[in-house]
């Protein structure tokens, strides 16, 4: 039997007997021993939330603990971005700029990220993300930082090759908040790389 016969009749096959055969569904509840269960399970939470709500004490140590906490995540952030950063690059680019980056660009995205975070209210630093979709090939994003909550923007961290005549190309840092709708750039730190053509990010 020729190939295409063959998957033909498998085709016909399955279209024709499609629905034909159902398995039997069988159902054996019992809906009052069922409704029981579910009351007698709500009046146990209820019994522990009374319990729970006797007494209500605000420790120092909790108030601490949220305050590491806080920092805890804007270090993580802060972390995430990093990485991200130099996932961006990738290992070509980096081996030839990593010194002025890790000394020159780095703090300064770290600083313009606390800055944000304590500009929006470091209680919040919980909600706060960083985007794990780089732009490869030529594209400019590094990462975004954005709130969880309603999954908007608040700052954009791009880096853009430059090609100055006479020069060579450099790598500019930058980036656009919110506040102004993503159009004006704040400036992070130029890179010089090399007369020659740099590779695409992430190579």
């Amino acid at each position: 039997m020729k190939p295409w016969l063959r998957k033909l009749s498998v085709v016909l096959v399955t279209v024709l007997t499609l629905g034909i055969y159902t398995p039997p569904i069988t159902l054996d509840t019992d809906a009052s021993a069922e409704s029981n269960e579910i009351t007698s399970s709500k009046a146990k939470v209820n019994d522990e939330s009374t319990i729970v709500n006797e007494n209500p004490v605000i420790v120092d140590d909790d108030i601490q603990e949220d305050e590491s906490s806080e920092d805890t995540a804007v270090e993580s952030i802060k972390e995430l971005a990093k990485a991200q950063a130099i996932t961006k690059l990738g290992p070509k680019i980096l081996t030839q700029v990593e010194d002025e980056f890790t000394n020159y660009i780095l703090p300064n995205i770290e600083q313009v990220l606390t800055s944000i975070i304590t500009e929006m209210g470091e209680e919040d630093a919980h909600y706060f993300g960083i985007t794990e979709e780089t732009t490869a090939g030529y594209g400019e994003r590094i990462f975004d930082l954005y709130d969880v909550r309603t999954n908007q923007d608040i700052a954009r961290f791009h880096v853009r090759r430059e090609n100055r005549p006479q020069e060579g190309f450099w790598f500019n840092f930058h980036y656009h908040l919110q506040k102004d709708n993503f159009q004006k750039h704040y400036n992070l730190g130029d890179i010089y790389y090399d007369k020659n053509t740099p590779p695409k990010w992430m190579s």
